[in-house]
């Protein structure tokens, strides 16, 4: 199985849970991003809040380098599920 394969999903019921779970975290994060970039910047107004603001600016950005981690490491668990299932076949076949 490819990676980053748009079908990948639609393989079987448990890549389509995955999926849905991924999505929703993704989805989560990109909101944190963004809220902690707007907070940040409203915070970057008044000098005695910049400390916070850089703060929130550091986390939103960790929070956006999450994002490609999640979908990677999403397409790696279907590789693995996907070996799983080859060797299961393979194993029925032997008998």
């Amino acid at each position: 199985m490819p990676l980053f394969n748009p079908g990948n999903h639609t393989i079987n019921p448990e890549n389509a849970k995955l999926y849905a779970a991924v999505e929703i975290a993704y989805t989560s994060v990109d909101f944190a991003a963004a809220g902690l970039f707007i907070v940040g910047s409203v915070l970057f107004f008044n000098e005695s809040t910049m400390n916070a603001g850089t703060w929130c600016f550091l986390l939103g950005s960790i929070c956006f380098a999450l994002k490609p981690t999640l979908r990677l490491g999403r397409e790696l668990m279907y590789a693995k599920r996907d070996k799983v299932d080859l060797l299961a076949k393979r194993a029925e076949g032997s008998r």
